[in-house]
């Protein structure tokens, strides 16, 4: 991989996220009957800090759940070219809510329609919104993101990483060439 650019850094991440907690707040007209779930690995810290932004605005705290998607890439082997569910336990109660699925990067849109399969076989929610830090086109599946950090249009021989201090050792989203 051959680096290309830094998209954003820490600060601009805080700023998009403090952004999508509000667009949150605004569209679902308060945070009642919230609940947000992270898709694992980053999906899940952003939907943390997301709650934490809430909390500091509404001054009420949103329940956080996770959900285990494991991409088995197309190279490796046919029998897994769709992500695979590996825990559906999310760890809240998502019946009659409105669940907002958060992850950092949405491409094919797999993974996205992978953890609404799990959201929806663990109760029926109000509805489900999706919420993601970067949208790098290139869907495969009829999904889009009811909120977007940034839209990076990319070509399919790039990379986005979206580091996180607490697994990475920074914030920042960079891109780069495979």
């Amino acid at each position: 991989m051959k680096y290309k650019a830094t998209l954003m850094d820490g600060e601009a991440m805080s700023r998009t996220l403090r952004r999508i907690s509000h667009e949150i707040i605004e569209k679902n007209k308060g945070v009642d009957d919230l609940v947000l779930i992270g898709i694992k690995r980053r999906g899940y810290p952003l939907a943390e800090t997301i709650a934490k932004n809430i909390q500091k605005f509404e001054g009420c705290e949103v329940p956080v759940g996770s959900v285990d998607i494991t991409l088995y890439r197309d190279d490796l082997s046919t029998e897994y070219e769709s992500p695979r569910i590996n825990d559906s336990n999310l760890g809240i109660e998502v019946k009659d809510k409105k669940v907002i699925l958060v992850d950092d990067v949405l491409y094919t849109c797999r993974t996205a329609r992978a953890a609404i399969d799990a959201v929806i076989s663990s109760g029926r929610p109000q509805g489900i919104q999706l919420a993601v830090l970067i949208d790098r086109g290139h869907k495969e599946l009829p999904i889009r993101a009811d909120y977007v950090g940034k839209n990076i249009p990319t070509s399919k021989n790039e990379l986005v990483s979206v580091n996180l201090m607490d697994i990475d050792g920074e914030d920042s989203v960079k891109i780069y060439d495979i």
